[in-house]
């Protein structure tokens, strides 16, 4: 190629909307030399489609805009399957709006402008945007020259979409034949390179309050979601989805099938789990102990609360502060005059467990022939999550963690890890999830501890780990917690949704902090290298993840109600309940719908709550010692003897089966 060539020369294919110019994302607009390495950005990519949904925000500002001058721009990012953009309004948007600004973008789309970068330098900006107080405020914490390396670092509300480069620039939307400029925003893109291409694959969804910057010390101001999809068949493919997701969400359904309630009394982000929801709960709990200990795992169990001095070695109240509940000043001492004779301490409301298993590895005195050490706990911890992003099950302030830490020799780590994957494969296939793929973090420079080789050293150990598995593998640059690398497992379920479950890190900070030491085979004290494992996350938000994937539907041997006896009329339901007791003795649950409804009624209220087994019994079957079989599916399937009812009954509880 000579030089100086754009990324339209090279590229003349509709579905190329960008370039990678070595590594980085760049406009078609762009020129590039013989000596860069570039790849063409397809629009159907992870980041062809982030180009996309971005581009999408930017009209969709435009549009509000063209309605409302006086409306003042916040940030419009990409997310996943869409886009959102914050606006500070006197008044919230009304479905009128929606509908009024839906127009406008239709518009702003066939007219096809053309986006348009220029660099600025800071004052420019500023002049250029007095108007635009939160885009200046973004110029004053990150912008410009000086002040992108900040703006890479701290972009964690997703304000790195307008000043994250390494220049300041401002995108213009301009008419693509004679230039003239339509509307600018502060923008470090890459953007599609007219605005036709985002084409009709594109909806608005919903409003909703934001705080600026994430943080509920700031202004409240109006977001309005949207998603963009290539084309209008993908769009309609994914709001098929998003009706699907509705009818399967954990919360409609927990009410639904009486699960579990979140009480005003106890307080938010705090559930109770009702006689059916606690019998899931504990059926997974159950299954999860006994791999535990057939995988060579030691049960353990902690407190709730701790003195504050614990977390200040772990370092997790320097990290983790604000996410943890205030402390609870407790043990003081005073006398009658009111003069403190015992000075009291700090208890928090545990976070977290590792600290506390630190102290069980380092109650007694190790040996090399003990590790791996693996200690497990079901580990109820709070987190003052923000009232704001609590959301059922999936996100709450007191949750359970299946949390495991093992403590190796360096020379275990491969093999330890390596182990620890293949036991969260089984085990989620268990459960019945079965579509995986793995994502790496790694470090964040500005958010770590330890040395570069250490980091080196157990990203490398990780990757290979992760590869030989033979999973899809993704990178997740940065997302690694303070103390070391992580593996998570990312599980697919019924319709396609991708959920973070599993997680195994290293840490090589820790056992420092707690002067974990363990005596080695030549009798010297040695270092363990301690790995962090949880399998479901949480049990609160695994027993989501399952509502949802089964839409309430769970596997004969995770349903609260196994078998319900439904008699054709009165006279029958002795019958049914000896059938039953024999199928209770095995330890099934059961029912028997005694109630005076009509045999159609009772089937379809058996049907409404997904139990899996409707056993019928009428004159011939009594007669013949045998009952019909009603599924959930709704066939059916008569006279099958009783001994052979239990037994199919029985046998679909051991194998796990979905019925």
């Amino acid at each position: 190629m000579t030089d100086q060539k754009t990324g339209f020369d090279l590229f003349t294919e509709r579905s190329i909307v960008a370039m990678r110019v070595n590594g980085e994302l760049r406009d078609l607009a762009s020129t590039v030399s013989e000596s860069d390495t570039v790849e063409p950005v397809e629009i159907s990519s992870p980041d062809g489609l982030n180009i996309l949904r971005h581009s999408a925000a930017h009209v969709m500002a435009q549009a509000v805009q063209s309605i409302n001058p006086e409306a003042k721009l916040g940030i419009g990012p990409p997310v996943t399957d869409g886009f959102y953009y914050d606006f500070d309004v006197e008044t919230p948007f009304t479905p009128e709006d929606v509908k009024a600004i839906d127009k406008a973008m239709e518009r702003i789309i066939k007219q096809g402008q053309r986006f348009q970068r220029r660099v600025v330098t800071d004052d420019a900006a500023r002049a250029e945007l007095a108007d635009e107080p939160y885009k200046l405020e973004l110029i004053g914490l990150k912008g410009g020259a000086d002040g992108a390396a900040e703006a890479i670092e701290l972009g964690a509300d997703n304000e790195s979409v307008e000043v994250g480069g390494a220049e300041l620039t401002i995108y213009d939307n301009v008419d693509a034949k004679t230039g003239e400029v339509y509307w600018s925003d502060l923008c470090r893109g890459p953007h599609l390179p007219s605005t036709r291409l985002i084409g009709n694959g594109w909806s608005l969804q919903r409003t909703a309050a934001a705080y600026w910057r994430g943080s509920e010390k700031n202004k409240q101001l109006q977001r309005i979601y949207g998603t963009a999809w290539p084309t209008k068949d993908e769009l309609r493919a994914y709001q098929s989805r998003l009706e699907e997701a509705a009818k399967r969400d954990h919360r409609k359904l927990g009410q639904e099938l009486d699960l579990f309630s979140f009480p005003e009394e106890i307080g938010s982000g705090l559930a109770v789990f009702h006689p059916k929801g606690g019998i899931i709960r504990a059926e997974i709990e159950n299954y999860m102990r006994e791999r535990l200990l057939a995988n060579g795992y030691d049960l353990v169990n902690t407190p709730h609360i701790t003195k504050g001095h614990l977390f200040e070695t772990s370092q997790h109240l320097n990290w983790y502060r604000e996410g943890m509940f205030p402390p609870m000043h407790l043990d003081e001492e005073v006398d009658a005059e009111g003069n403190v004779t015992r000075q009291g301490q700090d208890y928090y409301l545990k976070p977290m467990n590792c600290p506390m298993h630190n102290l069980i590895f380092k109650a007694r005195g190790r040996s090399y022939r003990e590790l791996p050490l693996r200690l497990a706990e079901f580990g109820t911890v709070y987190r003052y999550e923000k009232s704001g992003t609590l959301q059922g099950l999936t996100r709450v302030r007191g949750l359970t963690q299946d949390d495991a830490h093992i403590y190796v020799t360096q020379d275990q780590v491969k093999e330890e890890v390596a182990s620890q994957l293949e036991f969260v494969f089984e085990t989620l296939r268990g459960y019945g999830l079965t579509d995986f793929y793995l994502e790496l973090s790694t470090r964040d420079p500005a958010k770590s501890v330890g040395t570069d080789d250490q980091w080196e050293i157990a990203t490398d150990t990780l990757r290979e780990v992760a590869e030989a598995s033979g999973l899809e593998l993704v990178a997740d640059p940065g997302g690694a917690a303070f103390y070391g690398p992580k593996i998570s497992v990312q599980a697919r379920d019924a319709i396609g949704r991708t959920w973070q479950l599993s997680t195994v890190q290293l840490d090589f900070n820790q056992p420092e902090l707690f002067d974990l030491e363990y005596t080695a085979s030549d009798g010297n004290r040695q270092q363990p290298v301690m790995i962090h494992r949880a399998l479901l996350g949480s049990i609160e938000r695994f027993f989501a993840i399952l509502l949802e994937h089964y839409a309430g539907a769970f596997p004969v041997w995770l349903s609260p109600v196994q078998v319900i006896g439904i008699p054709v009329a009165e006279q029958y339901e002795d019958y049914l309940w000896e059938v039953l007791a024999k199928l209770k003795s095995h330890g099934v649950r059961v029912e028997l719908d005694s109630s005076s409804d009509r045999m159609p009624k009772k089937i379809r209220n058996a049907t409404l709550q997904k139990i899996p087994f409707q056993l019928i019994a009428g004159e011939d079957d009594r007669a013949n010692n045998a009952v019909s079989f009603r599924f959930r599916d709704g066939h059916q399937e008569n006279g099958i003897p009783v001994d052979e009812a239990v037994e199919r009954i029985l046998e679909s509880i051991r194998t796990k089966a979905q019925v």
